[in-house]
Formats: C-alpha cells, structure tokens, sequence
C-alpha cells in the first residue's frame, strides 16, 4: 500500500461532465490532492521522495470508478422470489458468498453500491466488514429490510401477512412502521426503503398498484427524516411516484409509467430517479438465451418505451437520474452489466456518453450520502478511481469489458485481486435454472 501515489499520462475523465483532458493525478491520503493538465508533470516535493509510486497510464483513460446506485449484493444472482425467499435461508453461507461476489463488483471497475435491501439484513455486517478491512469490495450504502405492508410487494402471495420474509418486512399500523424505521437506523442503514407498490390477483392497473397510503408514507420520511436517515421507494406507477414525492421520499427506484401530475411532483420537488432499466433491457435483448417468454420481453419493451419520454422530460427540467443495474439476480449476474444503465440512458433517453458517465459517477454519489465526496476526479475528493484502455466516450459499452479495466484504486489504494475459482452448486441454493446465469460470456457464445 502506497501513501503517495503519482498517476501519470493519462486521458481524464472528471465525471462532471467535463470535456476530456490530458493530465495526471497526485494522491495523498486516500485523497485526490492535485490535478496536473499536463501528462507528465511531477510534483517537485515529489522527484526526490522515495516513497512516492508513480503509475504510468500509458496515455489510457482515467475516470472514477463506478457507482451502482441499485445493486443486490445478498442476492447471489436467483432466479426467484421463491429461490430467494426460502433457499437463501442460511444468513452464514449467504454473508460468505456475498463477500465473494463484493470482489466481483470492485473488480469490474464499481467502487461504490448502493444495496437498498438484503435478505438476514446482511448489509449491515457486509458495510462494515469492509470498512474495517475484513473483506475487500466496493463502499456501501445499505438499507436494512424493504418495509412492506400486508398486501405484498412484486412477489404477491408469497409475501406472508407479518414478520419477515427474504428481504422484507412486514409491517402493519402505525405503531409497528415506527419501532421498525426507528430499529434499522439503530442498527446502521444508510436508507430507509419502502416497497410502495406491488402485485396482486387479477391486477388490472397499469404497472403495479400502490400498496402503501399516502399517511403512512408521510410518517415513514416524518420518523426516518427527525432520524438524519433519508428514505427511497419502489414505484411503478404514476400514482405512487406522485404520492411518494408529495411525501418526502428522497430518491424514486425505477419511476415507471409517469403521467403529468406525478412529473410535476418530481420537478417541483427534484426528486431524484434510478430507472434501473437494465433488468428489463437484459431480458428484451438477450432473454432468449436464458428461456424467457415474448410475452415478458414485450411487457417490459413497452415499461422502458412507455416511461423513457416522461422520464427525459423530467431530466429537462432538472430532476437527477441515477443508474442503477439492480445487479444480484440471474439476468443481472455481478461484475457483468454495471455499465449496461449507461448504455440505455443512451439508447433510450438520448443522453450523451458524457451525460451517462456523470450520472453513474458525480451524480450517484447521492446515493451513497456522498455527494462532493466521491464519482469525480477533483481535488479534495476521494481517490475512487479507474484506469480502462478503451474511449467509453466512444463506446460506453468498453466499460463492460473487464480486460479493459486497468486499474481500480479505492480511497487511494491500488486494489489487487486473486484469480477467482469456479464455484461448485451448492445443494439446495438454486431452485430452477432459469436458463442460465445470463453472463456476457454466455451472450457473446450464442451471438457467434
């Protein structure tokens, strides 16, 4: 580990939205402390300091690393609400694979997540584990359980009346909303996260229906807000991405199937939104590899095409879109597809390379409660940095290819990582192979 680190020749990328420039970058103390425009400049404390390492970039990009701001780090990529809820019952073996799939991530380029659930609630222990240096991976922010009412979140019946289920909890009056905002700060979370809609029998609105009343989501940010702890939801409908707003919520997940009113609560509010597009991009694109039907791939075609054009208005009139891959599930394998949200703010909401970058870097250090901190090469901020070979400028998708990852520094240290064993199938972990763990292996065989 080096104290001082000189990054030389290299192309920088700010994360600011800034043109690219040619520079280098001296780190001190887990902080970017000068930005040189030149390639090669070295400080002069530095030309007789022993102690400082220099890195030669080799004329290849500098960016900062990348932040996933909808990433599910206990999942180990099911295929299931049932393989989630009740194969993922072992809360020890489920925190040691998740310790491997953390190295998967921060290898891939992704020096931060934000995990807004977690089944056993193990994001408590897996933040700190690596805070304290137990196990390597990127930085996280954490909720605790998704709070669900009675009526279920997307997995309908499965989701019992009371008590917890995979990463939900159930909570029903307001008595029980309270003890249980009140325990998951106590116990460490970052966010409070709330399950706004769901699915139920012979569902017959557009999207999904709010299950939550707006009084109750008002308390919920009353209680979490009086506690300095903000709180996100699940939306996908107009009406509860409206009532979420009018309440308080301090970051939307996905914000599909917005009309007029609800626009107009985002933008007066500038509530921020996280898509998370990319599971259902996965899918339309590649779903066939993995056995999925037409009929999903259409329904989720038109979710992406129906929303994408409030959503951009919403950006015009200055509400922050984050990206986030909800990366943990079989479609959205870890260290895969982290670039991929980019990709399709690209395709489908007309964002330039530039724009995309910043909303994975500078602009998702709001989810981490970070915002200045980190996803920005400026001085002060913290050395969360990559190196890639390729232009993502050019080709955003080079950002998904792991041979072009160079380097990846956190609170500036130049991470190392070990060559990764194939795992064995553990007895009873997996349910169904839905297809196959859709990797970008498995996609570029079946492309060729």
């Amino acid at each position: 580990m080096f104290d001082k680190i000189f990054i030389k020749n290299v192309n920088i990328i700010d994360g600011l939205g800034n043109e690219p420039f040619q520079g280098s970058v001296y780190v001190e103390n887990k902080r970017i402390c000068k930005i040189y425009k030149s390639k090669t400049s070295l400080p002069q404390s530095g030309k007789s300091d022993s102690s400082l390492h220099i890195v030669d970039g080799k004329g290849n990009y500098l960016m900062p690393g990348i932040i996933d701001a909808h990433c599910h780090s206990s999942f180990d990529e099911v295929s299931s609400n049932d393989e989630l809820f009740f194969h993922r019952n072992r809360p020890g073996l489920a925190a040691i694979i998740a310790s491997k799939n953390l190295k998967k991530i921060l290898r891939a380029g992704v020096t931060s997540i934000c995990d807004p659930d977690s089944i056993h609630e193990l994001g408590y222990d897996l933040k700190e584990a690596i805070n304290t240096s137990v196990i390597q991976g990127p930085r996280i922010a954490t909720g605790g359980y998704a709070m669900l009412t009675s009526v279920g979140g997307t997995a309908g019946r499965l989701i019992p009346d009371k008590g917890t289920i995979g990463y939900g909890k159930i909570v029903n009056g307001h008595d029980e909303i309270v003890a249980e905002v009140r325990r998951q700060i106590k116990m460490g979370a970052d966010w409070i996260k709330v399950h706004v809609t769901g699915l139920i029998p012979n569902h017959k609105e557009r999207g999904e229906i709010q299950v939550w009343s707006k009084e109750e989501m008002e308390l919920i940010c009353k209680v979490a807000h009086d506690l300095g702890t903000p709180v996100m939801g699940h939306c996908r409908g107009s009406n509860s991405i409206r009532d979420a707003a009018i309440s308080g919520f301090d970051l939307i997940l996905h914000g599909t199937l917005m009309e007029t009113d609800a626009l107009e609560a985002v933008v007066e509010r500038k509530t921020p939104i996280a898509p998370t597009f990319t599971f259902q991009a996965n899918l339309i694109d590649y779903g066939h590899f993995v056995g999925a039907s037409n009929y999903i791939k259409d329904l989720f075609r038109r979710e992406i095409i129906d929303s994408a054009v409030m959503l951009r208005k919403a950006y015009d009139q200055g509400v922050p879109i984050l990206c986030g891959t909800e990366s943990g599930f079989s479609v959205t394998p870890y260290g895969q597809w982290h670039y991929r949200e980019m990709e399709i703010l690209m395709k489908e909401m007309g964002f330039t390379a530039l724009e995309a970058i910043k909303s994975s870097t500078s602009v998702n250090a709001y989810a981490m409660r970070l915002e200045g901190e980190i996803g920005r090469v400026e001085e002060g901020a913290f050395a969360d940095l990559i190196i890639v070979s390729a232009d993502p400028i050019k080709d955003i998708t080079s950002l998904g290819d792991q041979e072009n990852i160079k380097m990846v520094m956190k609170s500036g240290e130049i991470q190392e990582f070990e060559e990764e064993k194939d795992r064995v199938p553990i007895s009873g972990w997996r349910v169904v192979n839905y297809g196959q763990i859709l990797s970008k292996d498995l996609v570029n065989k079946k492309q060729f």
